[in-house]
């Protein structure tokens, strides 16, 4: 009879995690990571009222493009983005995985084994995040929305 290989914090550490084991987190962390591109808010006054969300939508279309004609970029640097998301998630996976592993009496590899996965998991945060919209695009797109009518009072 064939023994069953269980998967234990100390055998982990010990023996490293399978790719089996590996890839619903990275699954997981991938879909958590994509979200929608930031747009304005519009306050409901009566110009909004009277041409409704179909019609704030398209004028919200209208004014990115024109912004990005104007040479306003939509996004800030995607490599300082990567850079930053990648070294937090090391810190943070090195401090995880040592009390992880001062658990089980090895917090040197624990930090070890909890930085490749933190700084890993970063890297793709940061790969398959979406860049805020620069200061630039996101005033361009205010000044144009509020000389048509609307009142934008944020971003999400």
């Amino acid at each position: 009879m064939m023994a069953v290989n269980q998967f234990t914090p100390h055998s982990f550490l010990t023996q490293g995690i399978t790719m089996r084991q590996f890839v619903p987190f990275l699954m997981i962390g991938l879909f958590l990571s994509a979200c929608a591109a930031p747009k304005p808010i519009l306050y409901p006054n009566s110009y909004y009222q009277q041409v409704g969300e179909a019609g704030a939508e398209q004028d919200i279309a209208e004014c990115s493009e024109m912004a990005k004609d104007a040479g306003a970029k939509p996004s800030q640097g995607k490599t300082g983005q990567v850079a930053g998301s990648t070294a937090g998630g090391g810190a943070v996976g090195s401090a995880a995985g040592s009390v992880g592993g001062g658990i089980v009496g090895r917090p040197g590899r624990g930090a070890m084994v909890g930085a490749a996965g933190g700084a890993t998991a970063g890297f793709l945060r940061g790969l398959f995040r979406k860049s805020p919209p620069s200061e630039a695009h996101k005033q361009f797109i205010n000044r144009c929305l509020k000389e048509r009518g609307y009142d934008p009072v944020g971003w999400e």
